[in-house]
């Protein structure tokens, strides 16, 4: 399991959010590169990068940070979400040099898109599946489904997806720890491994997770936790590093 470090992007800055509400924001700094070279340089072994604006728009707004990010360090792996909407979208990132693209809204109103993407970018395809109570929600999180994420992770079995981040709404920025019943309860009912997200709070939640990882959990994406120095993030990968 490899812990994620995010860097969310707000007009131009590194911020978080508390549960996805783009009023309640705070930032972390104005320079995304430097926040980015921050965490390689405590061995970051992938970065986790949303366009937030983008997510609420349906297209790119901060495309200029994360190409910056991306050729200031070409050999890191990026994943990217928020706001990619069409092919054109995503391919654009990917010949920037990111690795993966993360799809949400897209993957719940129109599934045969992420059959598209795959097929044309194969193993650099994530579909996010942001829920509240087991039903996702869409556009920034703003609107929310009567669709099961249990349900909706099925529909991407024989796509070749890389994986899903599964964020859990009602923790996400809340430093309540995260949940770890239901994302284990996904990784089990799902063959895509699952990258865990929203509520992460200290070393505990990172052991709990690492508890359940055989059933496929890879990786975990910590914010909030690793700016307000709650989590270590080195120690934090450390400890997964030294799981057998």
């Amino acid at each position: 399991m490899i812990i994620i470090p995010a860097i969310d992007l707000k007009d131009g800055q590194c911020v978080r959010l508390r549960q996805g509400l783009m009023e309640d924001t705070t930032v972390f700094s104005d320079n995304p590169v430097e926040m980015a070279a921050q965490w390689v340089k405590q061995g970051a072994k992938r970065l986790h990068l949303v366009d937030l604006n983008g997510a609420f728009k349906g297209e790119p707004v901060n495309a200029k940070s994360i190409e910056q990010i991306v050729s200031t360090f070409p050999d890191l792996p990026v994943q990217i979400g928020g706001g990619i909407r069409d092919i054109n979208i995503a391919n654009a990132y990917i010949e920037t040099g990111v690795r993966y693209v993360i799809i949400g809204t897209m993957a719940v109103t129109n599934p045969k898109f992420i059959s598209q993407l795959c097929r044309e970018f194969p193993d650099q395809v994530i579909v996010g599946l942001d829920a509240n109570d087991g039903l996702v929600a869409t556009q920034g999180w703003s609107k929310k489904t009567d669709l099961n994420v249990l349900d909706l992770s099925k529909r991407f079995e024989q796509d070749g997806v890389s994986s899903i981040v599964y964020t859990d709404i009602a923790r996400d920025g809340m430093m309540q720890g995260i949940n770890v019943e239901a994302t284990t309860n996904l990784a089990k009912h799902t063959s895509i491994p699952i990258i865990a997200s929203g509520g992460i709070t200290n070393i505990d939640d990172i052991a709990n997770l690492l508890i359940e990882a055989h059933h496929g959990i890879i990786g975990a994406i910590t914010g909030r936790a690793i700016y307000e120095n709650t989590l270590d993030f080195s120690q934090a990968q450390a400890l997964c590093d030294a799981q057998p």
